[in-house]
């Protein structure tokens, strides 16, 4: 993986998440990384998915390295962005479970529970994903199954 001030990384948020994604653009900015902020800009009340598929459509085609969506629970955003091909969206609530998910899974958005974690925790999670890097070996073959199209002979 790049050196986190070497990125470029995608944020998009709910309005649950607005407060948290405002902290975490600023941190990562202040790290050198290169962040595009697909919304919320506001903590008025939207709906995840109109901001989640935009982050997602950035990392799959490469404008964006990296993804990191919020929501308030996480989950609504992080189904969102897992509806995309080549997309390995991550909820986590602990950096040790954002380290699994780069080491094992190679997510490439760091989905965050932004009602469940407090903002120092979402910082040592992001910094946690972003300077883990992908093990290969034995999980490759895991992700390569990850897409429908290369299980579907399997079932």
């Amino acid at each position: 993986m790049k050196p986190i001030n070497l990125l470029s990384i995608g944020i998009a948020s709910d309005h649950a998440g607005f407060e948290l994604k405002s902290t975490l653009v600023k941190f990562l900015e202040n790290r050198g990384s290169v962040v595009y902020d697909y919304g919320t800009h506001s903590p008025q009340s939207v709906d995840y998915p109109d901001f989640a598929h935009p982050l997602a459509s950035a990392v799959e085609s490469g404008a964006c390295d990296y993804g990191v969506a919020i929501c308030g629970s996480g989950n609504g955003i992080n189904m969102s962005v897992n509806h995309h091909k080549d997309i390995r969206g991550a909820l986590c609530w602990l950096p040790e479970l954002a380290k699994l998910a780069r080491q094992h899974n190679d997510a490439n958005i760091l989905s965050l529970p932004a009602r469940f974690i407090s903002q120092d925790t979402a910082v040592e999670i992001v910094k946690t994903f972003f300077s883990t890097d992908f093990e290969g070996g034995r999980h490759q073959k895991r992700i390569e199954k990850i897409d429908f199209d290369e299980i579907s002979s399997l079932c």
